[in-house]
């Protein structure tokens, strides 16, 4: 039997999830078994494999990878040099640290990417609504654990800066999305239309943010 933690409520339906450590994770109705559960367990046994495969993998991928760090769609390796004054430096080739500890240096490159990301984001935000009469109330830049970008009733844009280590179509595609949901609250034949007026091309930003999503998330 696969290792497994259960959590019941209220709800009518028996799920599976594999969460970012690949444990599985099982959620159920109060009245049901525990031998139901079981037995659910074994009969999706070959979705869980597969799944838990797959997150094993993006675990590796992440631990080989803690010495190279994505930015704009490029990824760039780490050097540490204790003489250097700035806690993170970026020089177009590699990224440079006097910072030893790798979870000090995670704090520090979340917040290097926050700066970098309202550089760039908010001018390109500022330049599509212009141009595009598309107005905006107000702007927040932060870390969404699932979204990407989100637009509230009143046009308040919210937009995640680790969108930074995705490529620029990709950071113009969120922006344009968003911004595009300032006339259009759903995502309606008229919303896709008019964010493909905008941005031709925008499916290929699609495909690579679905495809590579994850590795923003590793961070």
């Amino acid at each position: 039997m696969t290792p497994h933690k259960i959590i019941k409520s209220k709800r009518r339906t028996l799920s599976l999830s594999i969460n970012e450590n690949a444990e599985l994770i099982v959620r159920a109705p109060n009245r049901i078994s525990n031998k139901q559960i079981e037995n659910f367990i074994i009969e999706k046994s070959k979705w869980i494999d597969k799944k838990q495969s797959l997150v094993k993998s993006r675990i590796n991928e992440t631990n080989k990878n803690l010495n190279i760090h994505l930015y704009l769609g490029n990824n760039y390796p780490l050097l540490r040099e204790s003489n250097k004054t700035k806690k993170i430096d970026f020089n177009g080739k590699e990224f440079i640290t006097s910072i030893e500890n790798q979870d000090k240096f995670n704090l520090s490159l979340k917040s290097w990417y926050k700066n970098k990301f309202k550089e760039i984001a908010i001018p390109r935000l500022d330049y599509f609504s212009d141009k595009y009469d598309l107005r905006v109330n107000q702007v927040r830049i932060k870390n969404q654990k699932t979204l990407w970008g989100s637009c509230s009733s009143r046009n308040n844009i919210n937009l995640n800066y680790l969108l930074i280590m995705a490529p620029m179509m990709v950071i113009d595609y969120v922006i344009i999305h968003e911004l595009v949901h300032t006339i259009h609250k759903n995502h309606s034949t008229n919303f896709w239309k008019s964010v493909e007026s905008i941005m031709p091309d925008f499916d290929d930003a699609r495909h690579w943010l679905k495809e590579n999503g994850y590795k923003l998330r590793n961070l």
